[in-house]
């Protein structure tokens, strides 16, 4: 028995279309055109847009939990989350805070957003709320601490207390 969406063609098939991804910066230009796999033109139309690298401050609070559960939590947040660069933590409230690659400021924002509410249980979470997101790009980011305001550079990087 075939498993497939309704209509869809067989896999192997070669019907299926190809769309075309953006070379990276390291692609090499030299290996002749003939060498490459056949695939649909990228039509005028499409747009191609590059992701950045946003600083996320998410604050979240709520009622108290054992010091021990949340640290355990946001340890376990850190782990399932490898970009999380620092947490702060009491017994009502933590602060995360992690770089996203995001195409923009709103898909950012949507992820991080979400953070919490996805590894509430996978990282036993304390059930709290989101009580303050702050996005900036990263220029924005080393603006503000080259000026001296803003945090400081994420260091030392981990689970700490307030």
């Amino acid at each position: 028995m075939r498993r497939a969406r309704p209509g869809a063609p067989p896999r192997g098939s070669g019907s299926r279309a190809l769309t075309s991804v953006g070379a990276g910066a390291d692609f090499d230009r030299s290996v002749p055109a003939d060498r490459t796999t056949e695939q649909e033109p990228v039509t005028a139309k499409e747009e191609h847009t590059q992701s950045k690298l946003w600083h996320i401050t998410l604050s979240v609070s709520g009622t108290e939990t054992p010091l021990k559960e949340v640290r355990r939590g946001l340890e376990q947040l850190a782990h399932d989350h490898p970009f999380l660069l620092t947490s702060r933590y009491a017994n009502d409230h933590a602060e995360i805070r992690y770089w996203e690659e995001a195409r923009d400021l709103h898909d950012a924002a949507a992820v991080a957003l979400r953070l919490w509410g996805e590894h509430r249980s996978s990282a036993q979470l304390p059930p709290w709320k989101i009580v303050g997101l702050e996005v900036i790009d990263r220029e924005t980011y080393h603006q503000r601490i080259a000026e001296g305001y803003g945090p400081p550079p994420a260091a030392p990087v981990g689970v700490h207390p307030y």
